[in-house]
This record gives structure tokens, C-alpha cells and sequence, in this order.
């Protein structure tokens, strides 16, 4: 009985021993960064006006944060990647599972998903651009169409992981459709969806920046190519600077939920020390 009682209490230190050192080693590396890039332009290896100082990088990161419009720009990046991604998720959780659950229709649409999903989504800029100008709208086509395959493709193979000896239980039991849909399929594709939606929020936010970058929306994106133009090489870095820690705090963010929804699977329980 004295070990049960302090088992807990020992998984509790082991994972804040293991947290603690992934936050150390984060640190370190991060240092370690920093000092090569700094170092990089000092010993003269490349050209300071091209690649500047990691501290006059930094520098300029915080006189941006202190402008309102720059602010802006994040939140006009953050609303084009978070209106693509929500299109697209809902989508591709529709059709997927649709597709999914009718053998004969995933069959029909094997050849036409294999011809589309490889198409890069920026040989669409023009079309886009055609087609709704040089608007919100354009960026988000390209954007949805990005993120859709990262999650259709997850919800494909969710749904036909399916046991077959739930299935033939869940039909002798005549459970309705919504049932069998509830209880059984969304159950086991769900890992399948958060590991879509994990990654159909990093491409999204990638093309949200490129679409700006190429269509000259206001954000992040037009703000760098406004930076490059001008020869403004610290606003450029600074720029590239906050786009990576988006991309950083989005991935954690929906690692995070991953864990949450997840909480029963053996995927999350299985990291947790014994």
C-alpha cells in the first residue's frame, strides 16, 4: 500500500524533472542560436548590410512591437489563416467522412484526390488572382485549398480504420446512422483529425504569409516584401522573426488541445511515465 500511495507523487516529480529539462535544453539551444548568428556577420563571413546583427535584429523586433500597425498586420495574418483553416477543416471533415463511408464513392474519387492534392498551392496565385482580384478572397482560396488536403486525407484514413468487428456489432444492434456515426466512427478518426488539423494550421499559416508576400494583401507577408524593397534588412528578419514564433505558439496551441481530446487514447497516455 505504501508504494500505490507514493507512486503518484513520484510520476508527478518525474514529469516535472523531464519539463524542466526540455525547457533547459529549449533555453540553451536558443542561446546557442543567437550567439552563432551574431558571431556569423562579426567574423565577417557575410556581409553585415545583407545579414545583420542578431542584437540589432532583436532591437528593431521591439521598436515594432511598440507600433500599433504592426499589431495590425498580425492580426490581419492571424484572421486570413484562421478563417482558411476553419473553411477547410469543416470541409474536409465533411466530404471526408462522406467519401470515407461509401466504399464505391471513395473508389471514384481515389484518382481525382491523387491528381489535385499534389498541385502546389501557389501555381494557383494567378487563378486566384482572376478570379477575385487582389483581395482577402484570393488568399483564402489558396489557403483552403492548402490546408484541405491535411485534413481530408487524415479523415480518409481515420474512417477506414474502422474494426470490422465494431462495425458488424454496431449494424447487429441496429444502431442508427447518427449512432454508429457518434459512438463509432468520429471515435476513431478523431486522433486521425487532430493530427489533419495540426498540420493543415501550420500550412495554413505558411500560405497565409505567402499569399500576402505574392498578392499584396495587407499583413505580415506585404510587410516583409515592403522591408525587402526598401532594403530594410532588420525589418525583414524581424518580420521572418515573428512569423516563426506564430508558426511556434499555433503548433503548441493545438498540440496542446491534441492532448486534451485525446486524453483516453494510448498515443497521449502512453507518454506519461510508468
Amino acid at each position: 500500500m505504501a508504494v500505490a500511495t507514493h507512486s503518484p507523487p513520484r510520476r508527478r516529480s518525474e514529469r516535472s524533472r523531464q519539463t524542466a529539462r526540455k525547457v533547459l535544453l529549449g533555453v540553451v539551444g536558443v542561446l546557442g542560436f543567437l550567439a552563432t548568428w551574431q558571431l556569423v556577420p562579426a567574423l565577417g563571413l557575410v556581409n553585415p548590410d545583407s545579414f545583420p546583427y542578431a542584437t540589432d535584429t532583436l532591437a528593431r523586433l521591439g521598436t515594432e512591437t511598440l507600433d500599433l500597425e504592426f499589431w495590425r498586420n498580425v492580426g490581419r495574418t492571424l484572421t486570413a489563416w484562421g478563417i482558411g483553416l476553419a473553411v477547410s477543416a469543416a470541409l474536409a471533415l465533411a466530404l471526408g467522412t462522406v467519401v470515407g463511408m461509401i466504399p464505391v464513392l471513395r473508389r471514384l474519387t481515389h484518382t481525382t484526390v491523387e491528381f489535385l492534392r499534389p498541385i502546389p498551392s501557389v501555381a494557383l496565385i494567378p487563378l486566384a488572382i482572376l478570379g477575385f482580384g487582389m483581395r482577402l478572397e484570393a488568399a483564402l482560396v489558396i489557403i483552403v485549398f492548402a490546408s484541405f488536403w491535411q485534413v481530408f486525407v487524415q479523415v480518409l484514413y481515420g474512417v477506414a480504420d474502422i474494426d470490422a468487428v465494431a462495425r458488424d456489432t454496431a449494424y447487429s444492434f441496429s444502431l442508427s446512422r447518427g449512432q454508429i456515426l457518434s459512438k463509432l466512427i468520429l471515435p476513431t478518426a478523431l486522433p486521425y483529425l487532430m493530427t489533419g488539423l495540426r498540420l493543415a494550421a501550420s500550412v495554413a499559416l505558411v500560405l497565409a504569409v505567402t499569399a500576402e508576400m505574392t498578392i499584396n494583401n495587407p499583413g505580415l507577408g506585404n510587410r516583409l516584401m515592403l522591408d525587402y524593397n526598401n532594403g530594410d534588412q532588420e525589418g525583414v528578419f524581424a518580420i521572418v522573426i515573428v512569423t516563426g514564433l506564430i508558426g511556434l505558439i499555433v503548433n503548441v496551441i493545438f498540440g496542446l488541445i491534441e492532448r486534451r481530446a485525446l486524453f483516453w487514447h494510448q498515443s497521449v497516455r502512453g507518454e506519461d511515465p510508468a
